[in-house]
């Protein structure tokens, strides 16, 4: 949680934002009929969990391999050598795309901040794309694995955070995430099965600055984060010799109900807002389920969050990335004066980013 801003503390303006999915399109029926063919033979109960293909509220999804490639077994180098082509081409695009809509150029950034836990890249995704990109040598640079779905709006607070301190300074943030490269053909578990039903592959990313904010633009205010204890195996990964095993638990839509709400109100507290005070709230939609549990924990109408239900079914969970891809389409719609972006994460982590019309 962090403090109550200053109101001398300088705006941080979202200048930019852009988004990318790679060509191949997985559409949810030949997913379902893909996961049988794999999984219904070894596992028993496997007829039970195949509706999740029916009700996550997804029609299709996008991928960094052919489908084929999905249904021969991978280890670690096959898995690494597709993250670091798929992501890199992905980071590539979304970045130029919100360099395009601030009308800057690569040459332009200050510091880089990096999102992605779905692969591992040493030297990181930022550095290999300087040549491609056009970053100058002496741009800062900032990966950050780890965040998961909540990476979106905590990498926001993190850019955010580094564009306050460096008024005038343009920061670009990218979230890239390939969750489909862990789709496990050996790891026979529920949470594998559901993940097949979820997870897509894109980016997304935004150009932050602080200080001259343009006329009628939008600035990031109150961020902030609120953990719980003894929650770390409600997300995350599992890594051993196949590559990333998917935690996923099924009590995610009832924790979110029950916490998330009480987790948010907290955090817009400590910044000097409540709940009431948010004209829309933003939200990372990981699935029907959690979408509808935003809803109720949050207290708002049923069905309002039309723009997370509508891209959950084009895209699925895309994880960091999602929940920005709403914003996105929020923002062509017309943003309120004051939003609230908001995901869960590992850890177990709700984040929250607030976004208000400049004045």
């Amino acid at each position: 949680m962090q403090p109550k801003r200053s109101p001398d503390d300088p705006a941080v303006t979202l200048l930019g934002l852009g988004t990318a999915v790679p060509p191949v399109i997985l559409h949810q029926s030949e997913a379902a009929s893909i996961a049988r063919s794999v999984f219904a033979e070894h596992y028993p109960d496997y007829d039970r969990l195949a509706g999740v293909f029916e009700t996550s509220g997804i029609k299709k999804r996008h991928a960094v391999c052919p489908l084929d490639w999905y249904q021969t077994p991978r280890g670690w180098p096959e898995r690494t050598a597709a993250y670091l082509e798929g992501a890199g081409a992905l980071f590539v695009e979304a970045a130029t795309k919100a360099l395009a809509d601030a009308d800057l150029s690569a040459a332009d950034i200050d510091s880089i901040v990096t999102v992605s836990s779905t692969g591992i890249a040493t030297p990181a995704l930022d550095v290999r794309t300087y040549e491609t990109m056009g970053f100058r040598a002496t741009t800062r640079r900032i990966p950050v694995f780890g965040l998961g779905c909540a990476g979106g709006v905590s990498g926001l607070a993190i850019a955010a955070d580094i564009a306050r301190g460096r008024p005038g300074r343009n920061v670009l943030l990218v979230a890239v995430e390939v969750c489909t490269l862990a789709f496990r053909l050996d790891e026979l578990t529920k949470a594998n099965i559901v993940a097949s039903a979820l997870f897509g592959d894109g980016a997304a990313a935004c150009v932050l600055r602080a200080g001259d904010a343009p006329a009628n633009a939008h600035a990031f205010t109150v961020t902030g984060e609120h953990a719980w204890p003894d929650t770390i195996d409600l997300m995350g990964w599992n890594v051993d010799a196949g590559g990333f095993g998917v935690i996923f638990a099924r009590s995610i839509p009832p924790f979110a109900r029950k916490n998330m709400g009480p987790a948010v109100a907290s955090i817009l507290d400590a910044g000097g807002l409540s709940t009431g005070d948010i004209d829309r709230f933003i939200c990372h939609p990981g699935g029907a389920r959690v979408v509808d549990a935003f809803e109720e924990t949050l207290s708002l109408v049923p069905n309002s969050l039309d723009h997370e239900r509508d891209i959950l079914a084009e895209y699925g969970n895309m994880s960091a990335p999602t929940v920005l891809f709403v914003l996105e389409r929020m923002r062509t719609a017309g943003l309120p004066p004051r939003s609230a972006l908001i995901a869960m994460g590992p850890g177990f982590t709700a984040s929250c980013a607030v976004l208000e019309q400049a004045a």
